[in-house]
């Protein structure tokens, strides 16, 4: 049986986030431990029983506290792994009539599930047990008395005892967390890492203009005032251990709470946080609350905009210091892009000789705060990688940050020669040229379209379209609201510098637009296939009124690719409005049926609409509601249209046809391909077209070439020349549009 040297130092592994295994190091030294081998997300570390405690108590860095009971090589199979267990003295661990749970991480090849890997291991302790004579223990996967740690890799077999308990990062001051929270052992390292403790001897303040729930400033201000981060925390792993020294463990926490106390009175740190909302404030004042430390941090409703510098802020150097929102989506980015930039001009005009540290998922970003970063560390924020961006804000000299002085692990030099330094200024210029530019563009053609839009009255209209080769955008405006649709750039571009162009102008875009950033929508534009164009990217919900002529239709800019409306076919829905008085009225691949509202309220006697998906058929119905439609006389049909021809035995006396380019939905008999197919739709919408009547045919193939048999048998004009509004005049291939009439016989 292996049984624990009661005299002899423990062997132990603490793990930590990725990324700041150095730091955990050099803290380990300090709490008196002897650190060893440092391997990804965790050091080894041999400590006194006392020692383990003190780290537990005051570790800010690590997740856990594993005391290492075995070490086995050449471990592959569930038995070699239940043996080993079971050559483990575990009466010295487990007390009789207490509960255990096993943590099980890693694999190999006969062991593929931590589920079985627990299993076993557990069996192993059984076995041990019960040959000891003692009985079989109960497991307790959420509150047991001894939680059992077992790592399997390339193996290696380690098996230990956790003697933390619940991860360290869980302080135990938050209850509420709210999304994707920064924790609390991660914002420790980002404090550690921009320098935090040197600052606090030197007597320098910390803000976060963006605080939050408080987590970076909570975290602060425990440093600055020598408080044990898990000093209020009940009960560690240890305490179900066995072999847990009580009186060891008092000691420790009776000079924590001594520290702690004496610590709060002394500190004189000017520990300050923003944030706009009063939600995040409440939050942030209970978990100062709760983590014992209110009446060291001072919390200001403000937003970012509206961020001032405190007149009893008087220091000439500080820490400026945040974690901003990063934008996993897509949409998210005209928010933040102005949210960077705009941290950076108020990092400038009021706090010049600080230092601004900025801890982001999304790099690119860091580079809206128009400031170079003279060092950047790469960390993962749970499955996110991410960097903390470190930036002078003026010239005064700081005190250098932890580990500076030595390499670091995961740590990217930001260090530069003076011509590179040059060059990197030119290309930032350059960018802004380029962006002052596209803003510029945007002046004018807005410009240009305002007699237009007095004189027509419409709200909803283009406003760019690709004008500049290095922005490819088309920009819309609904209103008070932006729509933006990214083309994909070809293999040809650097996809990163079609990032930074994207966010350059997403930048100056409220500004050029006279548009609020959160009124602004971002797409990207690709080519569809089958039902891809129907797809949500969000589930938002959020829609809105336009007006278009006499029509009221609904808009939605975030949850699906196309909005609702197609602006640049509205000429042609004017049109069929003006055309439908009295007549009876189709529209075939209607989408959302707006073209129909338009021809009903021109006095179409009644209509079907067809269209294969159920979403905007059923945004076709409000849209219906919306202009009080009688839904007797107008209908919706969910069918192929294909298939719908073939069997339909109705006239019409207008038709509007306008299929995609290309669709290879589930719900189509066949694949659709516009330039090939369109003979035979024709020829099956025509058949069901009354003497007299008008096929208006349109669609959005680039290169489309009407087939010349067509004119053959039918009085076939070409409009496309009249079909674009002003907004749409400088991109006439955006759609083609035909009228089709049976020839006088």
């Amino acid at each position: 049986m292996t049984e624990l040297n009661q005299n002899a130092p423990l062997s132990l592994l603490a793990t930590c986030p990725k990324g700041i295994e150095g730091l955990l190091h050099d803290e380990l030294v300090a709490l008196g431990a002897t650190p060893g081998k440092t391997t990804v997300a965790g050091v080894y570390f041999t400590a006194s029983q006392a020692i383990a405690y003190r780290v537990c108590l005051w570790s800010r860095l690590a997740n856990r506290v594993i005391l290492t009971l075995v070490r086995e090589s050449m471990i592959d199979t569930a038995e070699q792994v239940r043996d080993v267990v079971a050559r483990i003295a575990w009466t010295q661990h487990l007390a009789p009539g207490n509960t255990l749970a096993v943590d099980f991480h890693g694999r190999s090849e006969h062991i593929r599930h931590t589920r079985f890997g627990a299993q076993t291991v557990k069996d192993g302790v059984v076995d041990a047990l019960q040959l000891a004579g003692q009985e079989r223990p109960n497991v307790d996967t959420k509150t047991p008395h001894l939680r059992i740690y077992a790592h399997l890799h390339r193996m290696n077999l380690t098996i230990g005892l956790d003697l933390s308990g619940e991860s360290l990062h869980r302080r135990g001051y938050r209850r509420d967390v709210g999304h994707a929270p920064l924790k609390e052992n991660l914002a420790a390292a980002l404090l550690v890492r921009a320098g935090w403790p040197e600052r606090l001897k030197a007597g320098e303040p910390l803000i976060d203009p963006l605080c939050g729930a408080g987590t970076l400033l909570i975290e602060a201000a425990m440093m600055a005032a020598d408080q044990a981060p898990n000093l209020n925390r009940e009960r560690f792993g240890f305490h179900g251990w066995a072999g847990h020294d009580d009186e060891a463990w008092r000691e420790q926490k009776r000079e924590a709470e001594a520290r702690a106390s004496i610590g709060r009175k002394r500190c004189k740190a000017q520990l300050l946080g923003f944030d706009q909302s009063p939600a995040a404030l409440t939050a942030a004042k209970s978990n100062a609350m709760r983590a014992g430390i209110p009446a060291l941090i001072t919390l200001h409703g403000q937003s970012l905009g509206q961020l001032t510098r405190p007149e009893t802020l008087t220091a000439e150097s500080g820490l400026l210091i945040t974690n901003p929102p990063y934008g996993e989506r897509l949409g998210e980015l005209p928010e933040l892009v102005r949210l960077y930039a705009q941290l950076g001009d108020k990092a400038k005009a009021l706090f010049p000789g600080w230092t601004l540290a900025v801890f982001t998922g999304n790099p690119d970003l860091g580079h809206r705060l128009g400031m170079r970063a003279h060092k950047q560390y790469a960390l993962k924020n749970g499955a996110l990688e991410a960097k903390l961006l470190l930036m002078e804000i003026g010239g005064a000299e700081h005190p250098p940050a932890a580990s500076d002085t030595k390499p670091v692990q995961n740590e990217n030099s930001a260090g530069a020669t003076p011509s590179e330094e040059a060059s990197e200024e030119q290309a930032v210029h350059k960018n802004q040229d380029n962006a002052q530019m596209f803003a510029n563009r945007l002046i004018k053609n807005q410009k240009r379209l305002k007699k237009w839009l007095k004189q027509s009255g419409e709200t909803s209209y283009r406003v760019y379209d690709a004008d500049m080769p290095e922005y490819a955008l088309a920009v819309d405006r609904y209103g008070d609201r932006v729509h933006v649709q990214e083309y994909a750039a070809p293999s040809s571009i650097n996809p990163a510098q079609a990032q930074k162009r994207l966010y350059d102008a997403l930048e100056v875009m409220p500004e050029a637009l006279n548009v609020d950033a959160s009124k602004i929508y971002i797409k990207r534009r690709e080519r569809q296939t089958g039902s891809a164009q129907y797809q949500k990217r969000a589930a938002s919900g959020e829609r809105f009124e336009v007006q278009e002529g006499k029509a009221r239709l609904w808009i939605n800019l975030r949850d699906y690719l196309d909005t609702g409306l197609f602006l640049d076919h509205r000429p042609v829905r004017r049109m069929l409005g003006e055309m439908a008085s009295g007549k009876r009225f189709l529209n075939l691949f209607c989408y959302t049926a707006t073209a129909t509202v338009q021809a009903a309220l021109g006095g179409a006697s009644d209509s079907v609409s067809v269209d294969m998906s159920n979403t905007y058929l059923e945004w076709a119905k409000d849209n219906f509601a919306l202009n009080k439609l009688d839904t007797r006389l107008h209908r919706v049909v969910r069918d192929d249209c294909f298939r719908w021809l073939e069997t339909a035995d109705a006239e019409f006396d207008l038709i509007f046809m306008d299929p995609p380019t290309f669709s290879n939905s589930k719900k189509m008999r066949d694949t659709l391909d516009v330039q090939r197919d369109h003979p035979r739709l024709v020829e099956l919408a025509m058949a069901r077209l009354a003497p007299g009547g008008t096929l208006v045919f349109s669609n959005n193939q680039r290169r489309f070439k009407l087939d010349e048999a067509l004119s053959e048998h039918y009085a076939v004009e070409d409009i496309t020349g009249r079909s674009f509004d002003p907004d749409f005049q400088r991109r006439t291939n955006l759609h083609h549009v035909f009228l089709l009439r049976h020839k006088a016989s």
